[in-house]
């Protein structure tokens, strides 16, 4: 059966289509074309749709709103092929998406996954950005070995990863329906049918399994080598443009210290707002509060 993509009027937008050497992408690209341009940037294992309740204000002040869904997730193609999601994949790949749109003055939102492929294009075209708006995410090299929570343990291991994520789809329904939101009230049968449209099968959950595969241990490797390389770039060019964070303080992946221990060391002028009662999704805890926020931000 067809999937109705509007998700009962939640999601009303048309599809565009960008061909990228890997897959078709999808994107949204909504508001006046005269309009600056907003970039809405998910992580894992979400797509577009997280970021809903906040395209209606932003074009409605304006804006033009670029909302992509990475390769593997939303409606995008979903290869079934581990090696096409790495981090670095992901970043070249939304880099060529965005450069194909040729942005000016743009401003970057980003979160979770979101932050490192979406802040790779900034600071590799940063004539094109003209601020950044963090929601929890990071872009910074480990300075010591880090343990990982034991789920993040057996999603990375081979076998177990793979019955829990591309199986049982755990990774949408532990983490987004669950654990990495404070209201659970809001995952609506509708919302929940939105997250788990995207990936009906087996095979077209290779994308979900393969980030939490990349997540770094320690100071060395290649995401780690990617996160140093865009951490530099947003100290050189970004520490005179405007910035600010809205970090979610119940986030079980991106905890509170993580605002002053690396973003703050980024950016020791950024203006940042801590949201006691959100969780990792903030979009969905608390996007009454961010929307008005990023709105306000982007008019001064």
């Amino acid at each position: 059966m067809a999937i109705d993509w509007t998700f009962e009027g939640t999601w009303p937008y048309e599809p565009s289509w960008f061909e990228s050497s890997d897959g078709r992408m999808h994107y949204i690209d909504v508001g006046p074309r005269d309009g600056k341009p907003i970039l809405l940037m998910h992580g894992n294992p979400t797509w577009g749709y997280l970021y809903r309740n906040f395209i209606g204000p932003v074009t409605e002040a304006g804006y033009r709103a670029i909302v992509p869904d990475h390769l593997g997730f939303g409606r995008s193609d979903k290869p079934d092929q581990p090696e096409l999601y790495t981090v670095r994949r992901h970043a070249e790949r939304l880099e060529a998406l965005l450069e194909s749109l040729d942005l000016r003055d743009a401003t970057v939102v980003c979160q979770d996954w979101g932050g490192p492929t979406s802040l790779y294009w900034a600071t590799e075209h940063p004539e094109r950005v003209r601020s950044l708006f963090i929601l929890n995410t990071f872009a910074h090299r480990l300075s010591a070995p880090a343990k990982l929570p034991l789920p993040v343990r057996m999603f990375r291991a081979r076998g177990v990863g793979e019955l829990m994520v591309k199986g049982l789809h755990l990774f949408v329904r532990g983490m987004v329906f669950r654990a990495g939101v404070v209201h659970r009230d809001r995952m609506t049968p509708t919302v929940k049918k939105a997250y788990l449209a995207p990936h009906p099968t087996y095979r077209s959950r290779t994308a979900v399994l393969q980030f939490p595969r990349e997540i770094p241990t320690g100071p060395e490797g290649d995401v780690s080598d990617l996160s140093a390389q865009i951490e530099a770039g947003l100290r050189k060019h970004f520490r005179s443009k405007p910035v600010k964070i809205m970090w979610a303080m119940k986030d079980i992946a991106f905890t509170p210290q993580m605002v002053d221990e690396l973003w703050l060391r980024t950016f020791p002028d950024a203006e940042v707002v801590r949201i006691d009662d959100a969780g990792h999704y903030l979009q969905e805890d608390a996007h009454e509060r961010i929307v008005p926020a990023l709105v306000e931000f982007l008019g001064r």
